[in-house]
């Protein structure tokens, strides 16, 4: 666990500064969740602590979801009525009746991440949490083995980052480092190929890869990448986009990349998770 620096709150305590804006001002350590992608996710998360579950019906579709997927709760659900939940979220949150108290998510360390499998991908300094949701749902999507952020300029896990992940932020973990350069460096002597997605190289040809591990690195829109981060990169490339447009929105662009170097391994026939029949 990294020691927080000076003068600077933790991120636990950045988390209980910020809970009023998504959720009744939740305490230290503990962000509320809503949406039933996002708290159904959760509930089948055993590294997830929760403190309360509210819900509009005792067979909410998050807690079904969760008892098919053999998840046991956790947790006692509460029976609140929708306006409590507009109440305590918001008028703005699209909540589908039901909302979670849970503790923030352990941060696991980047050596521990990359025991998983898939490539990697890096955000320099994005900071829209709806954005790094979105990224979130992509690297589940093409198996990407986690998420790294730069600790002092990324969003804090709140609703909706959660929300906007629709689930991934249980399963593929978001690994907060102090030093994003230092960061790339370890990822490099980790055995990662480091490529700097933005304009000013060749195009990102996933086929090229096939014998090494990726770890793909993205700027925010507007800046892109900082100087220093592109000078620890590998190699920078960018995506073939022969329409008019110049640029993409960051979460696009990374699901684009993820999907480029997916073609790989793309198999000749596909048949989509949702109708494969279990084994």
């Amino acid at each position: 666990m990294r020691n927080p620096r000076s003068g600077r709150p933790s991120r636990h305590q950045r988390a209980q500064s910020s809970g009023g804006r998504e959720g009744g001002g939740a305490p230290a350590g503990s962000c509320w969740l809503f949406g039933t992608h996002a708290v159904a996710a959760a509930l089948t998360n055993p590294r997830r602590v929760f403190q309360r579950l509210l819900v509009t019906e005792g067979e909410h579709p998050a807690i079904l979801a969760a008892h098919e997927a053999g998840a046991t709760l956790r947790v006692e659900p509460e029976i609140v009525q929708r306006a409590k939940l507009d109440e305590l979220l918001g008028d703005e949150a699209v909540h589908q009746g039901v909302a979670a108290l849970v503790k923030l998510l352990p941060n696991l360390s980047l050596e521990d991440a990359l025991e998983r499998p898939g490539p990697v991908l890096v955000l320099d300094q994005v900071t829209d949490p709806r954005n790094v949701g979105a990224i979130l749902r992509s690297a589940a999507a093409f198996g990407a083995a986690c998420l790294v952020v730069q600790d002092r300029n990324a969003p804090e896990e709140t609703a909706v980052l959660a929300k906007a992940a629709s689930g991934a932020l249980e399963t593929v973990p978001m690994v907060r480092e102090v030093n994003l350069s230092r960061a790339i460096e370890a990822l490099q002597k980790a055995g990662c190929w480091t490529v700097g997605l933005d304009a000013g190289g060749g195009l990102l040809d996933g086929p090229s890869f096939e014998n090494r591990r990726v770890a793909l690195v993205l700027g925010a829109e507007g800046k892109g990448l900082r100087r220093l981060t592109r000078e620890s990169c590998d190699e920078i490339a960018g995506l073939y986009m022969p329409g008019e447009m110049e640029s993409l929105n960051v979460s696009v662009a990374a699901a684009v990349g993820l999907y480029e170097l997916a073609r790989v391994r793309m198999p000749s026939t596909y048949q989509p998770a949702a109708t494969k029949k279990p084994t």
